[in-house]
């Protein structure tokens, strides 16, 4: 017949390509293969499939999708604070600094920073560790939350949203093969972020449970069942904290924080604390006590020896800016031999993306009470706070009056993951249909509502129980629509399986 292209991979060419694709699911590395991501997984796909269906006039039971599934503040209708957007505007068009629509400070910083740029714009590399004045001013923002304990600006790395920074300490740290392999421990329900970097390292992941009965409370002793289960086939080296919770939205307390400082001296391991969360705290009682600050406050016996890195971002409380991915690490102790293999290490990327830096710039550095945009900025500041606060609220409160629905308070961070009690009947339809229950559960509540959550497996959970985790972002009306069709839905379900 015709010689047909399209027929390429099946005709032996000079009798070498009829073994096909040179990359296969066989052929390709078997440790991406192992990376689960929850949050970004079938259930959002499929979403998105539901929204052209809804754009192309397919009839549903409702009319949008409502993603309730990521911690996207924007993307739910969080509006930007005007003075970041404005200096950022001034940066990324200097020609902008000519014109008096714009406030004096917000010029200012503009300036500065396109100082510090090389040929003064924010397109140009900066240095890997990040801008050295933006650094400064990090350091300077951690010393004032800790009550003056010294940072220094040489042990600040710039990165690409906190992700970034946590998945390059996870490399540091990891090596090792079979039992010598590095385990790496990570609260259960935890962000997915950390199971995907582990099984991509190869690493080990070492599960210790957080105490849903006493409100996702860290307990030491299930710290140190953990620990020494693991050095069985691993060697456990890493112990990673968040703080305020993802997706649990537990705030810890000082005493806590100080027995799990003791432990990981004790026990020799590197700390992680995730802090991202760090000005999203709203439950009576409850404060955001750093890690650093608390190590430091506990003596030279602890602050000259445990080693730790703290990471933060730009992507939550009341900024919500994602898109930019600016965050930063702080590495505390750390061997100065290892420093530079860091250092080499983000020279290989370059830089963080500079317009990120310059944000996490205005975020460490906002409008003081002297300056024209300090009233504005407060009052947006202070005004997502406390509807965050009050969505927070809203949601434990509603969610507790579901049968077969619990929720904790939601301390902090931006989420609430309540467990649900699934009738049997729903169990072993879920397994029929070959799905976890509380994955088959969310992906009936997005067919049937369009409300999209993603289930408590792809967080981890202690066996036997289901959950869903939910951002609290959309605008509160919205919010109301959601929880009474999350209500309604239940109800429904629990009924049809019982």
């Amino acid at each position: 017949g015709t010689w047909c292209p399209l027929n390429m991979s099946q005709q032996a060419v000079n009798g070498v390509s009829h073994r096909g694709k040179v990359l296969t699911l066989d052929s390709m590395n078997p440790n991406v293969k192992r990376v689960e991501y929850a949050v970004r997984g079938p259930i959002v796909q499929r979403a998105v499939q539901i929204e052209k269906e809804l754009k192309e006039g397919v009839k549903k039971p409702f009319t949008e999708v409502i993603k309730a599934n990521i911690g996207d503040a924007h993307a739910m209708g969080q509006k930007p604070i005007t003075f970041l957007r404005q200096v950022l505007a001034l940066c990324s068009y200097p020609e902008l600094l000519e014109d008096n629509m714009f406030p004096e400070d917000a010029k200012k910083r503009a300036r500065r920073i396109l100082e510090s740029c090389g040929g003064h714009s924010i397109g140009a590399y900066s240095a890997s560790q990040g801008i050295e004045c933006i650094r400064q001013d990090v350091a300077r923002y951690i010393e004032r939350r800790d009550g003056g304990i010294p940072s220094s600006p040489d042990n600040i790395y710039l990165s690409t949203g906190a992700s970034d920074a946590i998945v390059t300490m996870l490399k540091l740290l990891v090596c090792g093969e079979g039992r010598s392999r590095t385990g790496v421990m990570i609260s259960i329900p935890q962000y997915p972020l950390y199971s995907a970097a582990l099984a991509d390292l190869g690493a080990v992941q070492i599960s210790y449970y957080l105490d849903e009965d006493k409100c996702w409370s860290l307990d030491v002793a299930e710290l140190r069942r953990a620990l020494n289960a693991a050095r069985q086939h691993c060697n456990p080296r890493v112990l990673c904290i968040i703080n305020p919770g993802n997706p649990t939205g537990q705030v810890q307390s000082r005493q806590c924080i100080e027995d799990v400082i003791r432990f990981a001296k004790e026990e020799h391991l590197f700390l992680m604390a995730d802090e991202v969360y760090q000005d999203n705290v709203y439950a009576e009682g409850c404060k955001f006590h750093s890690f650093k600050k608390v190590l430091f406050e506990m003596g030279p016996e602890y602050s000259s020896t445990v080693e730790m890195a703290s990471f933060h971002s730009t992507s939550k409380c009341y900024m919500g800016e994602c898109g930019f991915r600016g965050g930063y690490m702080e590495v505390i102790n750390m061997d100065p031999e290892v420093k530079a293999q860091l250092t080499k290490l983000v020279s290989v990327r370059l830089c963080p993306p500079v317009p990120g830096q310059a944000l996490l710039d205005l975020v460490v550095n906002p409008p003081q009470p002297d300056e024209p945009s300090y009233t504005t900025f407060m009052k947006e500041r202070t005004a997502v706070l406390a509807a965050l606060a009050e969505k927070a609220r809203l949601t434990e409160e509603t969610f507790n009056t579901v049968p077969g629905i619990t929720c904790n308070p939601v301390q902090g961070a931006m989420y609430t993951f309540p467990r649900i009690t699934l009738p049997q009947k729903a169990i072993d339809k879920a397994k029929e249909e070959g799905q976890v229950p509380d994955m088959y559960y969310c992906m009936r509540l997005l067919e049937e509502e369009g409300i999209c959550l993603v289930p408590g497996s792809g967080f981890g959970q202690r066996e036997g129980t289901f959950h869903f985790r939910m951002t609290i972002l959309p605008p509160t009306e919205k919010l109301k629509v959601v929880l009474q069709k999350i209500r309604e839905f239940h109800l429904r379900f629990t009924q049809e399986f019982s």
